[in-house]
């Protein structure tokens, strides 16, 4: 299958090892590509509960507001 503005990189034995991606034309798959690389590396990090984040920020706008 030949997807126009996505060209595969391959090695000397024809195995793809890496993607070109044409951004004017598929910039909205590249966000959701790095989205879950980055979610990806973070799966591991300690998680903070939603209600410690509003109290985060609810102290943090009664200090400026």
């Amino acid at each position: 299958m030949n997807v126009k503005g996505v060209q595969f990189v391959t090695d000397v034995q024809g195995k793809k090892t890496g993607v070109l991606i044409d951004l004017s034309r598929h910039r909205h798959l590249w966000e959701d590509i790095y989205d879950i690389i980055v979610a990806e590396t973070r799966k591991d990090e300690p998680r903070i509960s939603w209600e410690e984040v509003k109290g985060r920020l609810k102290d943090r706008r009664s200090r400026h507001g």
